[in-house]
């Protein structure tokens, strides 16, 4: 079925928001749809989502994450920090 992602997104929120006795991870009401809750723009993630494995070569996340890993870690430089940008 083609269609959005964000469409696609949202459609996982319901399916997750949907109550059934028992189940584990069901999604609380009153949580704001998925892409608010991670503050992502469709269109960025879109971007990310298609071109991850060019833009990201070592670590993936904000870029306040992947500086404090390499810092961490020793490194003396910071890989992916461009991607990284495109997230926050």
């Amino acid at each position: 079925m083609p269609f959005r992602l964000q469409d696609y997104l949202e459609l996982l929120d319901w399916t997750g928001r949907q109550f059934r006795q028992g189940k584990r991870g069901t999604i609380d009401e009153s949580l704001p749809p998925i892409m608010e809750r991670l503050n992502l723009e469709p269109d960025k993630w879109l971007y990310t989502a298609i071109h991850f494995e060019r833009s990201f070569k070592g670590f993936v996340g904000t870029v306040r994450s992947m500086v404090e890993t390499c810092r961490r870690l020793g490194y003396q430089r910071t890989p992916g920090l461009s991607a990284g940008k495109i997230l926050t």
